[in-house]
């Protein structure tokens, strides 16, 4: 029969839980069901710095908004601008083509004045040439010409050359118009020639 005598002391000698057995569970979970001071203190630590961090990122994106609402708002402003710009580019480009159309209507009615002047004098002269002057008088009436035939009226500087002058009482009188002027469009393009009495 064996001994056994032997075998006993190393049966009842019982090595430590391993770390992992369900035998430590215990000691391990009351561990962190109690954290300690430090622990706590270094958990409201981390949790601050956090919130600083996400303060700091809050104030860059509040920042980053303000620029690009200000950079919106400029291009906002150029743009209109611009576009107030080419308006009024537009409107003086039309502008002064209308002005320069009426200037190059104006230089041709004043070449045709002179065909006008001769006209005149042929009817004048009984020639017979009434049809094709008021023909030519009534185009041009219609383009905006305007014949300033001042005889009677106060003299006029602005719209008569005084080429003749007579006594007379009162102010100056236009006393006949040696050659009538024209307006073209509103403009004197040519003023009457006249005699001025008083």
């Amino acid at each position: 029969m064996p001994d056994t005598s032997e075998a006993s002391p190393t049966e009842e000698t019982q090595e430590p839980p391993a770390p992992g057995s369900p035998e430590s569970a215990p000691e391990a979970s009351a561990e962190e069901a109690e954290p300690t001071p430090e622990t706590l203190a270094q958990e409201i630590d981390d949790i601050e710095q956090e919130e600083l961090e996400l303060s700091e990122m809050e104030a860059r994106l509040l920042d980053d908004m303000d620029r690009l609402q200000s950079e919106r708002n400029d291009y906002l402003d150029q743009l209109l601008r611009t576009r107030a710009d080419f308006d009024n580019y537009r409107k003086r480009i039309l502008k002064q083509q209308s002005e320069h159309q009426e200037r190059a209507a104006e230089a041709l009615v004043e070449k045709l004045l002179d065909a006008l002047d001769t006209f005149e004098l042929a009817v004048a002269h009984g020639q017979g040439y009434e049809q094709v002057r008021d023909m030519l008088v009534t185009i041009l009436t219609k383009e905006g010409l305007e014949r300033i035939d001042p005889a009677g009226a106060t003299f006029d500087p602005n719209e008569a050359d005084a080429v003749a002058h007579e006594d007379g009482d009162g102010g100056p009188v236009v006393a006949e118009v040696l050659r009538p002027g024209y307006r073209w469009k509103g403009r004197v393009i040519r003023p009457a020639m006249v005699k001025v009495k008083g």
